[in-house]
């Protein structure tokens, strides 16, 4: 087995099992204890795994601040966001997540005749100066950690809705765990718009890949559109197969 292949397999399996011990995977990959420490080594670098006593684990994303998130890669997210605003059109109706990168579509849709339906306040203030974007919050209770708003009931806020295209944020993705977020609070609103929606666009910078969250609100293959500034060649490959449109955001 060549060992670039070798180790996307391991990673994919420790992302499966959540923590495994290096004899486990001497085991399963069958090769030396020493090629296994390199492979693992190579990861941890990555920042995809950690290493525990004995073997590795999934390194997991925590939820930070929307302060803390805004300030990384603003370059590659404001391109990914103008990629993503192209396929806007005036009249329709589409919804915005919450996220640092979903939030820098604003300044390219702001000339366009659109309703925008969203739950993060960040979106809502900064759409406010733009008479033609027709803005419609979810309501809710404000999570002061995403600034966002989440059902504070049992109803569904979002669950009568009919989106031309959802334009969704995740803290992690990965091929095994999909399409992820820290927040359990928002995911029953993120579920609802993927299924209430043509068109999803997924927008993630390089750094969100092979990583995952507490929760799992879609899988990949649930994704019509990924803008992102970079991606591997195991994710070209899924795209092809899943018939989901890659779309690497230039200057």
């Amino acid at each position: 087995m060549l060992k670039t292949k070798r180790i996307q397999q391991i990673q994919e399996y420790v992302f499966e099992h959540e923590s495994v011990s290096l004899d486990d995977l001497v085991s399963v990959f069958e090769v030396s204890k020493n090629t296994i420490r390199r492979d693992v080594q190579k990861l941890v670098d990555e920042g995809h795994i950690k290493k525990v006593y004995g073997g590795v684990a999934v390194n997991h994303v925590k939820l930070e601040s929307f302060n803390e998130r805004q300030t990384r890669n603003q370059f590659q997210k404001r391109l990914i966001a103008k990629t993503a605003a192209q396929y806007v059109e005036d009249g329709d109706v589409i919804f915005i997540d919450s996220g640092t990168t979903t939030l820098e579509m604003i300044e390219f849709l702001k000339d366009k005749s659109i309703t925008i339906v969203t739950n993060s306040l960040d979106v809502i203030v900064k759409a406010l100066p733009f008479d033609a974007l027709k803005v419609i919050s979810t309501g809710g209770y404000l999570e002061r950690e995403t600034q966002s708003f989440s059902s504070f009931n049992h109803t569904n806020p979002v669950k009568n809705y009919n989106f031309d295209k959802v334009f969704m944020a995740s803290t992690g993705i990965s091929i095994s765990n999909g399409v992820t977020n820290s927040s359990p609070v928002e995911s029953e609103i993120k579920e609802t718009v993927i299924k209430r929606s043509t068109k999803v666009f997924l927008l993630a910078d390089h750094t969100k890949f092979d990583k995952y969250a507490m929760i799992t609100y879609c899988q990949l293959h649930e994704v019509d559109y990924l803008i992102t500034d970079k991606v591997g060649v195991s994710y070209q490959h899924y795209a092809k197969e899943n018939e989901i449109t890659l779309i690497l955001a230039e200057e």
